[in-house]
């Protein structure tokens, strides 16, 4: 049975540059930010808020915790599932986006490719191929 905990309705994520990443979310992802004020910008993905938080806020939201360096690297993944991860791709690429790895078959039935925002949050584009024997 279905908890209220398997409802994700937002993800923040902690950037150095808000300017930056705006712009960047807007080119990538082709949205509009729906909220933004001096230290956010929120644009929705589907059924999903994406919150983009300067790093300098962050800190009231997590504390104790403070928000981990850019130069740290990735700590999580962010996954989105497309049609045509190659046809994505040439668009991602056309937009200024370098890819750090793929397109890629996977023996887990998926064809991966992966990027970062300009904060270091890594994304992974994924399309399901029949699985390797």
């Amino acid at each position: 049975m279905p908890t209220d905990l398997q409802h994700i309705s937002a993800i923040s994520l902690f950037v150095d540059d808000l300017r930056t990443a705006k712009a960047f979310y807007r080119n990538v992802f082709e949205v509009e930010t729906i909220f933004e004020d001096d230290v956010s910008a929120a644009f929705k993905l589907d059924n999903l808020i994406l919150n983009l938080l300067h790093v300098d806020s962050a800190g009231e939201i997590i504390e104790p915790q403070a928000p981990g360096a850019r130069d740290a690297g990735p700590r999580c993944q962010f996954s989105v599932w497309v049609d045509d991860v190659d046809a994505l791709c040439a668009r991602l690429r056309e937009r200024g986006v370098s890819l750090l790895a793929g397109p890629k078959d996977r023996p887990w039935g998926m064809r991966t490719a992966n990027f970062v925002d300009p904060a270091g949050h890594s994304w992974e584009v994924a399309q399901k191929i029949p699985a390797a024997k």
